[in-house]
């Protein structure tokens, strides 16, 4: 009899070995699976958006909050933004009080992702009693960016860390290039020239780290308008100190742009894009072309 029972279990045993094998191999199947399927991400507005495109490229499915041309400082988020923030697995934000909305918006979509800080690791500027947000507006600034999303994707999916630390570094590698390109722009320019007038004050970390002057209309959101006097003021100076590169921006009316214009016979250089990207197609459709654009608009009208 114990000869008999030695031989009936024999056949189970290598039936249940086979049955953990096969089991385990569905769940590395399903792990792979799920490693190999893109990280879908929300990013608050289209400059995060390209930024987490360009690291991330087809381990991301990235959607905007924010959409192209769109100002972030009046955005009111929308039952189908939340419903797209509860599906996400990450979402990407400024921080530094940029999207005052972003807080309330994650608490009432029942977000349970990542929530990625992209200005992690970056000095503000402080204005007075309030911290300048626009911090992208520097290349250096950009590829701290670049480096805390990419971080937080190969967080996400360490089976893919290879290919998205070379897509990292490839655009680290165009970021130095362009950081390049625009300080020779402006060092063309004598330094007593760089003064620029711009609709409210979201260029600061540009001026900061190429040496120009930005004397922005309003503050550093675009819903505070300039009262009388500081808008007197500000005519005074621009006469006063010949300022003649004036622009207006793509998130803001161009009406007090204009009548500032009129008033103190200054022409309006061009559209400078500051918060938010073009459409697909236009002159500022990228980060990389974003920055290029102005540099463009900028030092042309500085040089004239």
């Amino acid at each position: 009899m114990p000869k008999c029972n030695v031989i009936t279990l024999a056949p189970m045993m290598k039936l249940i070995k086979y049955a953990r094998t096969i089991a385990l191999a569905s769940v590395l199947t399903m792990i792979g699976a799920a490693q190999a399927q893109p990280v879908k991400v929300v990013a608050t507005f289209t400059i995060l958006a390209d930024l987490t495109r360009q690291v991330g490229g087809e381990m991301v499915d990235v959607s905007t909050l924010v959409g192209p041309d769109g100002d972030a400082h009046h955005f009111n988020p929308a039952p189908p933004d939340a419903r797209r923030l509860a599906a996400a697995d990450m979402v990407v934000v400024n921080g530094l009080g940029f999207e005052g909305w972003i807080d309330r918006l994650i608490a009432s979509s029942g977000f349970r992702g990542t929530k990625v800080l992209a200005t992690t690791g970056i000095k503000p500027r402080e204005t007075g009693r309030s911290r300048d947000p626009h911090a992208w507006n520097s290349v250096p600034n950009a590829r701290i960016y670049a480096r805390n999303i990419s971080a937080a994707l190969v967080a996400a999916r360490p089976a893919q860390s290879a290919f998205l630390e070379e897509r990292l570094a490839t655009f680290d590698r165009r970021m130095v290039e362009l950081d390049a390109l625009v300080r020779t722009e402006m060092n063309v320019v004598p330094a007593a020239q760089r003064k620029v007038i711009t609709s409210h004050d979201s260029l600061g970390y540009f001026g900061a780290e190429y040496g120009v002057q930005f004397l922005p209309v309003s503050g550093l959101s675009t819903a505070a308008e300039p009262g009388a006097a500081a808008l007197t003021r500000l005519i005074r100076q621009i006469k006063q100190q010949d300022v003649r590169a004036l622009f207006v921006e793509n998130i803001t009316d161009r009406r007090l742009i204009e009548q500032i214009a009129r008033d103190t016979g200054a022409t309006v250089g061009g559209r400078l894009y500051t918060d938010a990207l073009s459409a697909a197609g236009g002159s500022a459709d990228t980060y990389e072309n974003m920055i290029r654009h102005n540099t463009r608009l900028i030092a042309a009208a500085l040089r004239e």
